[in-house]
């Protein structure tokens, strides 16, 4: 792999919490201009953790990178504010479908558009682009963002992170607690994204047979560390993955029965196991 072709590096990072609790024991990972690759793990593996450290958000939690390097498209990320780095191409949708919600959906937009620094006819070619992605929205853009449903609020979440024009656009568990029909319509949206704009993705996802039907290459992280790395396929295919993440038999909807700690219940029902298999 070329530097050119390589938009993110992830080298050896240690995090730690309130300047004593490890989470993060040497990450590594790297992310290729136009790829989608997946953090895959369970519960408290690390997830959450590498990506907000990849953001540069560790500090919002009391949290901080300890030792190792982090570089977005020639920039070292530890040394860059959040707002430079989102100016630079890098937006981040957090896990809990974070929306002000006392704005209205539109307004919600409006402010990812406004963290890039956009005109005003740069914000209105904006939102065009967003409601056709997501049609739903448009006839609820003047209601409060609080009282629309979880599958909406996740709608506008990562809406507003591509009102920033971003080149990399990072999700934490963008499946989580939605329907699968919902959790379909929302990784179908992201995949014409990454093959029709290029849009470059990593994502965090505790449902294996999603993430790892949409993405191009996968990381596995246990207890902090990544242990595996390999294209989704490969991994979809292996023993290790198939016995601790995905079950004895994906395709037909069995979930599995010993492993890491299992996600929520709507993230590894039957039906949305089925539609990762079609």
């Amino acid at each position: 792999m070329s530097n050119f072709d390589q938009l993110l590096s992830v080298d050896r990072i240690f995090a730690i919490y309130n300047h004593s609790v490890a989470a993060l024991h040497g990450v590594s990972l790297s992310v290729r201009t136009g790829e989608v690759r997946a953090l895959l793990g369970a519960n408290g593996a690390g997830k959450t953790t590498t990506l907000r450290a990849i953001a540069n958000l560790l500090g919002a939690q009391r949290g901080s990178v300890t030792s190792g390097r982090i570089v977005f498209d020639g920039l070292d990320v530890l040394k860059m504010p959040p707002s430079t780095l989102v100016q630079a191409g890098l937006a981040s949708v957090l896990e809990g479908r974070h929306v002000f919600k006392s704005l209205n959906v539109e307004e919600n937009l409006i402010v990812g558009g406004l963290a890039r620094g956009s005109r005003r006819s740069e914000l209105s070619a904006d939102l065009e682009r967003i409601y056709a992605l997501f049609p739903s929205l448009l006839p609820k853009r003047k209601i409060a963002a609080g009282l629309t449903s979880g599958g909406e609020q996740q709608m506008v979440a990562i809406g507003r992170a591509l009102m920033s024009r971003p080149r990399l656009l990072i999700l934490d568990e963008p499946s989580m607690g939605l329907a699968p029909i919902v959790v379909k319509g929302i990784f179908e949206t992201l995949r014409a994204l990454n093959r029709n704009d290029g849009l470059t993705i990593l994502m965090a996802e505790q449902n294996a047979a999603i993430a790892l039907r949409y993405a191009d290459q996968a990381t596995v992280i246990e207890n902090g560390t990544d242990v595996l790395s390999d294209t989704a396929d490969a991994l979809r295919r292996g023993d290790y993955v198939k016995e601790f993440y995905l079950g004895s038999n994906v395709s037909t909807g069995i979930k599995r029965e010993a492993g890491p700690q299992q996600p929520s219940a709507v993230s590894t029902s039957d039906e949305l196991q089925t539609i990762a298999a079609e």
